[in-house]
């Protein structure tokens, strides 16, 4: 960790009312972490700041050592990975409220983009393990990697399965990345950093208190193309997760259960109002078009970038665009839009959304520079 400036953001992580739609304004009011962090309290009020959240931060300011705290993370090899890094995971990225800062024990890998979450109850039937353990091997042995929280369970069967196939995932904690919860999943938590990454926006130290974990699910969802729900009581977290899902745009798979097994109610339910049911898994591939993600992974490793889907890039955002409207504003034939856009989707870099309408992927214009830039 050489960006020693990043010690700001982890301040400002520590200050309670400062999540990412307050930060992002102190960003645009004051051009960087450091400036925000040390702006006078007159200055941070006229940023927009309650004199409420301005107390707060003061307190945090006077009470940490942020010189401190970098080097424990540094001791514990932890990277921090903030909205300005390239290593941010663009599907996150690509939230409204993304968390500013990520802590991250392992590593990312571009591959991962291409991902999947599988959660579900803690109180997990033999049916409800077995779907998540064969779920996790398939997702690890296509390629994609398996994302939960590394609770009990479900999420505990679909890492397991994954790591066991050699294949890569992500746990998402609800505490601070210094912690592991529950302390019997230590162990698989060491072999996820070998084999993929644990993440937390929460700061080290946190504890696994039950108010955390609903807003972790977000990054779950976040991160992933698509979550699965294995079993789900009427009450259960990976509801909520699913719920994040729909929010997100992310589609959303359910398993099919017994009627009258609690485990099976909330999964039941989801079906019911519009979640695909996963009767095989080769399903959840066919409607995510991630059949064949090895040759996706590869062709945007070996198929370069040029002027033309830099300027398209300038063009796409996260909203449909016609490809007509496309060609307008880029002012290039009709031809070479839909043969670059077609290109594009094979890179995964844009998605056809029905109708000769495309959206950006990932927002990749800093990325992707003309030739003479």
């Amino acid at each position: 960790m050489v960006n020693r400036s990043k010690r700001f953001w982890v301040g400002f992580n520590l200050v309670k009312g400062i999540g990412p739609v307050r930060f992002k304004a102190l960003m645009d009011h004051f051009g960087t972490a450091q400036a925000a962090w040390e702006a006078s309290p007159e200055a941070l009020e006229a940023s927009g700041l309650s004199h409420k959240i301005v107390k707060n931060l003061l307190q945090v300011r006077a009470s940490v050592d942020l010189d401190a705290i970098w080097e424990e993370l540094a001791a514990q090899d932890v990277k921090l990975l903030t909205w300005e890094d390239e290593a941010y995971p663009r599907r996150l990225r690509q939230l409204d409220q993304a968390p500013p800062l990520l802590y991250l024990r392992g590593e990312l890998k571009p591959e991962d983009e291409w991902a999947v979450a599988v959660v579900g109850t803690r109180r997990v039937t033999a049916y409800g393990r077995q779907v998540a353990e064969e779920l996790g091997d398939y997702l690890a042995r296509n390629g994609i990697t398996v994302v939960s929280g590394l609770a009990l369970g479900v999420d505990g069967a679909a890492h397991q399965a994954a790591l066991n196939a050699g294949g890569r995932t992500i746990a998402v904690l609800g505490n601070g990345i210094d912690k592991v919860y529950p302390p019997r999943h230590r162990q698989m938590a060491e072999q996820i950093i070998e084999n993929g990454a644990l993440l937390s926006d929460y700061p080290l130290g946190t504890m696994p208190e039950s108010h955390n974990f609903p807003p972790r699910n977000r990054i779950i969802s976040g991160l992933s193309m698509a979550v699965v729900v294995v079993e789900a009581g009427s009450k259960s977290g990976a509801l909520i997760t699913a719920g994040f899902a729909a929010e997100h745009g992310r589609e959303v798979f359910a398993v099919p259960g017994n009627v009258y097994a609690p485990q099976s109610k909330g999964t039941n339910r989801l079906i019911r109002d519009g979640a695909h049911p996963l009767l095989e898994f080769e399903e959840l591939l066919q409607v995510l078009d991630l059949a064949h993600a090895d040759e996706h992974k590869t062709a945007r490793k070996v198929l370069p970038a040029d002027a033309t889907e830099a300027k398209l890039f300038e063009v796409l955002r996260q909203e449909p665009m016609h490809v007509d409207e496309i060609r307008k504003h880029t002012d290039l034939p009709i031809e070479q839009v839909t043969a670059t856009l077609a290109l594009m989707e094979l890179k995964g870099l844009v998605r056809q959304v029905g109708g000769m309408n495309y959206v950006a992927v990932r927002e990749l214009r800093a990325e992707y520079q003309t030739g003479d830039a």
